[in-house]
């Protein structure tokens, strides 16, 4: 494992790490979804990597992924 030198700790990188998979599984998979569709997803794939995020960050990644047809972003600055 690498050496924390970031603002992150162990929990908090792990936790960035599993959001990030999760948005990137659901940017590929539902390029051209519905926002409800896109919604549901990540929904589902955060539950099931034991991960919780802010109704906030929702939107916003369902915005990102359904207006920037399907482009991954970088989920970190989102959960500041």
């Amino acid at each position: 494992m690498s050496e924390q030198t970031g603002k992150y700790s162990d929990d908090r990188s792990a936790q960035v790490e599993a959001v990030q998979g999760v948005v990137d599984r659901v940017a590929s998979w539902q390029d051209g979804a519905t926002e409800e569709t896109v919604r549901d997803e990540l929904t589902k794939g955060l539950t099931e990597a034991g991960v919780t995020v802010p109704d906030t960050f929702l939107d916003e990644a369902v915005r990102r992924i359904n207006h920037n047809d399907g482009e991954h972003f970088d989920v970190a600055p989102l959960l500041d």
